[in-house]
């Protein structure tokens, strides 16, 4: 798919009529740059862990039990793609430049922001620390933070307990003691002794 497009870009830039052409040519320029190849492994990887999230809580049938412990199971691999998976999305965004000879910044000198004539230093930081913190570590943390905003912890609890009272198969998930505690937790005023 990004040889296509690349390809695409590449015919409207030889082809195409005056704007056109510039705007495929800066679309063309972001493409193979490796700020736009590492934002895409990025995106490839979060998008691979939360996949079956999504999908599974578009299921209007589906047991909030199981779909609790799914958004749990999700931060846990979000959360070791930020402490565990710089390292090998490296390797494999360097593979990437390298097969589609796309330039490689030198990871130790000064991050330049822009390309071409337009390229300015940006705050005295490294590429990699750039490339690493600012965008990786950044975009994990992004995702972390959507999914506790919709998902945090008592919220899950909640749902968790009231899937109690789920009638489905016959209440058998029923349980006094998860009753109690959702009662005790989440209800107090509403129930006395």
């Amino acid at each position: 798919m990004y040889n296509a497009s690349c390809s695409v870009l590449q015919t409207v830039i030889k082809e195409g009529k005056g704007a056109q052409r510039g705007e495929a040519d800066k679309a063309y320029d972001d493409m193979t740059s490796f700020e736009f190849v590492l934002v895409l492994h990025i995106m490839i990887q979060i998008l691979g862990i939360t996949n079956d999230l999504f999908q599974t809580l578009q299921i209007k049938s589906q047991d909030i039990l199981n779909a609790m412990h799914l958004v749990s199971n999700t931060k846990i691999l979000i959360q070791n793609l930020r402490d565990d998976g710089w390292e090998n999305l490296l390797q494999q965004v360097l593979l990437f430049c390298n097969n589609h000879d796309i330039e490689v910044p030198n990871m130790e000198d000064h991050y330049i922001y822009g390309r071409g004539r337009f390229r300015q230093p940006k705050d005295r930081v490294t590429n990699l620390h750039y490339f690493r913190y600012d965008v990786f570590i950044d975009a994990i943390d992004s995702q972390l933070h959507e999914l506790d905003l919709r998902f945090n912890d008592e919220m899950i609890e909640l749902l968790s307990l009231s899937s109690s009272l789920d009638p489905k198969r016959k209440f058998q998930n029923f349980k006094a003691d998860d009753i109690y505690k959702l009662v005790s937790k989440f209800y107090p005023a509403d129930f006395t002794e």
